[in-house]
C-alpha cells in the first residue's frame, strides 16, 4: 500500500470516529453541536491522528487501542484551528477552503465550540476501554496530551506568536515557537500512538521524540514557504497571509533557498532518529517525506 492509499484510509477511518463520537447536530444545544461539527468535520489532512495510528502500528499496538488516542488529538487540533482563527487571535475568514467557525455562525458560538471541542478530548481519552497492554499508560497519555495543550505546549507557542507579531525576533525564538506551538502536538501524538503499545524504553522514547521535533520543525517551514508560493484555492486559506499579518517566518529570517535546506536537513535528522529504532519504521519516514514534500 502506497502513502497515499494509507493517508486515505486512516483520513477516513478519523472522520468516521468524529462522525460517530460528536454530538449528533440535531441534539440540543443545536446551534454549539451544529459548530462542534463544523469545525472537526471540514476537512483537513488529520496528520496527528495518522502520527497515532502510525507509530503505534510500527511498534505494534492495537487498532482499537489506537482510536482513543487518535480521537482525542484531533479534537484538540480542531479546538485550537477554531480558536486561533477568531478576531482576537488571527483573524482568519477562510479555513479549508471554506468560511470559519465564526464566520459562519458567530464569534461566541465558536469560542463555545472549541472549548466544546478540548474537554471533549479528555473525555475520550480518560473514559477509554483501553486493552490491557494499553491501560497502564491510560494516564501518561492524558498528562502527555494536557501538558502539549498548555502553557508549555501549544498554548504557550500562540501566545508567543501573538506577542511577537510585528516584531522582529530570531531564529532560536522562531524555533521554540513552533515546537510549541505545531511541534507539541504532534510529539504528543506520537507518543500517543507509541503508549498504547506499552511502557517505552528511554531510548526508543528519545529516538521518537528526536523524529516528532524533526517533523514538527517541518510542517511549519514548509506552511511558511506554502504561504509564499502556493495559491488560497490549494491551501484552503488566505495565501500570503502571514506575510500580510507581518508574521515572523522562516522564509523572513532563512530566505527561501534557505528555508528549503532548513526543510531539507529536518527530514534528514527524522529519518536518523528513526534508523536507531528496532522496529519497521518505513511508514513513519513515508511519513515525514510526505510532510515535507506536500503541495498544501
Amino acid at each position: 500500500m502506497t502513502i497515499e492509499q494509507h493517508l486515505q484510509q486512516w483520513q477516513g477511518q478519523v472522520s468516521e470516529l468524529l462522525q460517530q463520537r460528536l454530538p449528533a447536530a440535531d441534539s440540543s444545544p443545536h446551534t454549539l453541536h451544529q459548530a462542534m461539527r463544523y469545525g472537526a468535520l471540514n476537512g483537513g489532512k488529520r496528520i496527528r491522528p495518522i502520527l497515532v495510528f502510525a507509530t503505534g502500528q510500527a511498534l505494534g499496538a492495537d487498532d482499537v487501542d489506537l482510536s482513543y488516542p487518535a480521537m482525542a488529538v484531533e479534537l484538540i487540533h480542531c479546538y485550537s484551528l477554531v480558536h486561533d482563527d477568531l478576531p482576537a487571535m488571527d483573524d482568519d475568514d477562510l479555513r479549508r477552503g471554506k468560511p470559519t467557525c465564526h464566520i459562519q455562525f458567530n464569534e461566541a458560538t465558536a469560542i463555545l465550540a472549541g472549548d466544546a471541542l478540548h474537554t471533549q478530548a479528555f473525555e475520550e481519552l480518560s473514559g477509554a476501554e483501553f486493552s490491557h497492554r494499553a491501560t497502564p499508560q491510560q494516564l501518561e497519555m492524558i498528562q502527555v496530551l494536557a501538558r502539549a495543550s498548555g502553557s508549555l505546549g501549544m498554548g504557550g507557542g500562540q501566545a508567543i506568536d501573538l506577542e511577537s507579531t510585528q516584531k522582529m525576533i530570531d531564529l532560536d525564538t522562531l524555533e521554540n515557537m513552533h515546537r510549541m506551538k505545531t511541534g507539541a502536538l504532534i510529539k504528543a501524538s506520537v507518543l500517543l500512538g507509541a503508549l498504547c503499545a506499552g511502557p517505552l524504553k528511554p531510548d526508543e522514547r528519545q529516538a521518537l521524540e528526536s523524529y516528532a521535533d524533526a517533523i514538527g520543525l517541518a510542517f511549519q517551514v514548509k506552511d511558511d514557504i506554502l504561504d509564499i508560493e502556493s495559491d488560497t484555492q490549494t491551501l484552503g486559506k488566505p495565501q500570503g497571509s502571514d506575510l500580510e499579518k507581518d508574521k515572523n517566518t522562516y522564509p523572513a529570517l532563512l530566505g527561501i533557498e534557505g528555508s528549503r535546506q532548513k526543510l531539507d536537513d529536518l527530514l534528514q535528522l527524522a529519518l536518523q532518529a528513526l534508523a536507531k529504532l528496532p522496529y519497521n519504521t518505513q511508514l513513519l519516514a513515508n511519513l515525514a517525506q510526505f510532510i515535507v514534500h506536500r503541495n498544501a
